[in-house]
């Protein structure tokens, strides 16, 4: 598997994807700068008027929920549909839900009308999205993600897609297997977005395996390119201020040299 997550990783600056992400106002400069620093190219376009002409020459969607409104939900439905039609991988970031019933139904539509390839969310968000009622603070978890994991499993076999629980440790799941990601640093919680970061890089990875269809791959690549350069961000920073900036510069190096992670990579199967 580490071969393949390497090749994934080389395979960005190579084939430099454009990664069509609808997204919210919070996080767009940072998951701007992560898809460019490890070699893809972002676009953030949510008018109706043009998502379906922009998810024709993207590799990916990203679908974020972050910031709702009706005419953004709208924007992302018609994405959706037509990156279904092109066979386009869909990644969505069901952020908050849970938290409101209006999150909740736009969640439950996605899902239904995107059908996304993979799924990318905190415990709480895949518990939420997995129908189990749970206790969430706003966008925050309040669960653990082991408590996901069933959760997880379920909503893989109900959707088809990979699931990706994000956390101190993350998983990957799919209908058939599991996988554990481990590393990272204990500050990214205190800097906003990193999750949302971690969907556009999902993006990145899930363009470059399009015509293989290996998402489960894809899924493992961007939670391990989270986690080293996370690692490496944390050896130069004083606070959350620095590793949001480092972190940066630490997925550069990467993109420069995929092979200097090798040692770094720390990926478990484990049953589910």
């Amino acid at each position: 598997m580490n071969e393949t997550i390497l090749k994934i990783v080389a395979g960005i600056s190579g084939q430099k994807p454009l990664v069509h992400n609808i997204t919210n106002y919070v996080v767009m400069n940072n998951t701007a700068n992560a898809l460019l620093a490890i070699g893809a190219s972002p676009v953030m376009a949510h008018a109706q008027e043009e998502v379906e002409d922009m998810v024709h020459y993207a590799g990916a969607l990203v679908i974020n929920m972050g910031t709702l409104s009706p005419e953004w939900v709208k924007a992302m439905i018609i994405a959706g549909e037509a990156a279904i039609e092109d066979g386009t991988p869909v990644i969505f970031d069901p952020v908050g839900v849970g938290a409101t019933p209006y999150r909740n139904h736009v969640a439950k539509e996605i899902v239904t009308r995107c059908k996304p390839t993979i799924i990318r969310g905190n415990s709480s968000e895949i518990m939420a999205l997995a129908g189990l009622h749970v206790q969430t603070k706003g966008v925050d978890a309040v669960s653990n993600a082991d408590e996901a994991v069933q959760a997880a499993r379920q909503l893989a076999k109900n959707t088809g897609a990979v699931v990706v629980i994000s956390g101190k440790i993350d998983y990957v799941i799919s209908e058939y297997k599991a996988y554990i990601v481990e590393g990272g640093s204990d500050m990214m919680p205190r800097v906003t977005g990193m999750g949302c970061t971690a969907t556009a890089l999902l993006g990145a990875c899930a363009a470059v395996v399009r015509e293989e269809e290996d998402y489960v791959a894809a899924a493992l690549s961007s939670m391990v390119l989270m986690s080293v350069a996370a690692e490496m961000a944390e050896e130069k920073s004083g606070g959350p201020g620095s590793l949001q900036m480092n972190f940066l510069d630490a997925l550069y190096c990467i993109s420069l040299d995929p092979q200097s992670i090798v040692d770094k990579i720390q990926i478990h199967e484990t049953t589910i």
